[in-house]
């Protein structure tokens, strides 16, 4: 057992080099996690597949439906990667064990590839936390918004004269609302990057988060109210932040850790990519209580039909 939480068992790096000694262990490994029911044609759809030698073809099954030869890469976001899957597997490990998550300068010296090529397969690593169709909340749950974006006295001279034209001021201005939910029965969290913090923007994401009749607990933003659940709200203006089971202690819980990532590790997300950044965090809380080696298959099997191309990733710029 690796050090951290004692509930848990951790993996050291000595147990992780154990474990992918080569590239082809790595192959096998992503191949019962990608293809945990089985394995199937990534472009068709159908198990009836074949391992072929790759002297015919430099991919190492063929399907017999569609006839097309494919790996455990296609259909997932390491489609057309020429990173080995041993350095893939290192990356996850490094991004599931920094709890404020890894820089792609980490990466890049720990495994040996490229800046540009660490970042991206972190990007793509982000994209496999997307959300997918999960059961919905019972609560009771905590909803809360936060704001994202460096410091003004950080922000270059354009910048900040941009938003002195644009007649901002102070507090949130020039950054990316964010708003989540916390369910107290799982302890898991969902949240996304919103466009503003209006009533409807909010109270709708927290309904689409929840079934009917779970507990709402909230500050006292004048957005929350009205919400169609069961709500209570504690008056931060006040500085009451505890009464009986009403706080949002949780989810600001979250929004430390994440603001802790901004500030300590990645210094700047830009607002195109902030959602992925957002995903990153929510996705590694809601699996903290696993053991390590179950976090890396859990996000091994996330990868499976998701896709992000350099280009798509690159558009309207880079930052």
């Amino acid at each position: 057992m690796a050090p951290g939480r004692s509930d848990r068992n951790g993996m050291t790096l000595v147990e992780l080099m154990q474990m992918f000694p080569t590239e082809d262990h790595a192959r096998r490994w992503f191949e019962k996690w990608i293809w945990a029911k089985g394995r199937r044609c990534p472009i068709c759809g159908s198990d009836h597949t074949v391992e072929c030698s790759t002297e015919i073809h430099p991919l190492p099954y063929r399907c017999y439906n569609c006839k097309q030869y494919f790996s455990v890469r296609c259909g997932t976001v390491m489609e057309r990667s020429k990173v080995p899957l041993q350095k893939w597997a290192f990356a996850i490990y490094l991004h599931l064990t920094s709890l404020k998550g890894v820089s792609s300068m980490k990466l890049h010296r720990d495994i040996g590839v490229t800046q540009k090529t660490a970042w991206f397969m972190l990007q793509r690593i982000r994209e496999a936390w997307k959300p997918e169709d999960l059961p919905k909340f019972t609560g009771p749950v905590e909803a809360d918004e936060t704001y994202i974006g460096g410091k003004r006295k950080n922000m270059s001279n354009a910048k900040r004269k941009a938003l002195a034209e644009a007649g901002a001021g102070r507090g949130p201005d020039g950054k990316v609302a964010v708003v989540g939910v916390k369910d107290r029965n799982t302890n898991r969290v969902t949240a996304k990057a919103v466009s503003d913090t209006t009533g409807a923007t909010l109270k709708g994401f927290v309904l689409a988060a929840t079934i009917a009749g779970t507990t709402v607990y909230t500050d006292d933003a004048s957005a929350y109210n009205g919400i169609a659940r069961p709500h209570e709200s504690v008056k931060h203006s006040v500085s009451e932040y505890v009464r009986d089971q009403a706080h949002t202690n949780g989810v600001e819980s979250f929004w430390a850790m994440l603001k802790r990532g901004y500030h300590g590790v990645y210094h700047h997300m830009s607002e195109k990519h902030l959602d992925r950044y957002v995903h990153e965090y929510s996705g590694r809380h809601n699996v903290r209580s696993l053991d390590t080696l179950d976090q890396m298959s859990n996000l091994a099997g996330h990868m499976k039909g998701k896709r992000l191309t350099y280009k798509r990733l690159i558009e309207n710029g880079t930052d």
